[in-house]
C-alpha cells in the first residue's frame, strides 16, 4: 500500500513541477506580468497606449511579447479597418485567470518588502 501512495505521490509532483516550468515558461520575462496587468486595468489598448503605460519597454521588445502572449492565448489582437490601420490589444478571458496569481505575487512582494 505505501509503495502505491510513494508513486502516485511522485506522479503527483511530476505533474506538478511540469506544470510550473510551463507557466514560468509562458510569464517568463520582465515585462509580461506588467502588460498583462496593464491590460487588466485598461481594457481594450492600442500599440503605443502599451509604449506609454508599460515604462521602459521597448517598441521591438513590446512587440515580441505580445505575439507571444497572443501565441499562448492569453491576449487577443484587433486589426481595425481604418486608415492607417489601427491594432487593439485585450486580454482573453483565458488571460484574465491569471488575475488571482498576479494578486497574490503583489500581495507577496508588497509583504517581501515590509519584512526587508
Amino acid at each position: 500500500m505505501k509503495k502505491q501512495q510513494t508513486l502516485n505521490n511522485n506522479d503527483y509532483c511530476k505533474t506538478r513541477i511540469i506544470a510550473i516550468r510551463d507557466t514560468m515558461e509562458i510569464l517568463s520575462g520582465k515585462w509580461k506580468f506588467h502588460i498583462i496587468g496593464t491590460l487588466m486595468e485598461g481594457g481594450r489598448m492600442r500599440f503605443m497606449d502599451l509604449i506609454r503605460e508599460v515604462e521602459g519597454i521597448a517598441p521591438k521588445m513590446l512587440s515580441k511579447e505580445l505575439q507571444d502572449m497572443e501565441m499562448n492565448r492569453l491576449i487577443s489582437r484587433t486589426v481595425m479597418d481604418t486608415k492607417p490601420i489601427t491594432v487593439e490589444y485585450e486580454i482573453t478571458e483565458y488571460g484574465k485567470t491569471l488575475a488571482p496569481i498576479i494578486d497574490e505575487i503583489a500581495n507577496w512582494g508588497i509583504a517581501y518588502r515590509k519584512a526587508m
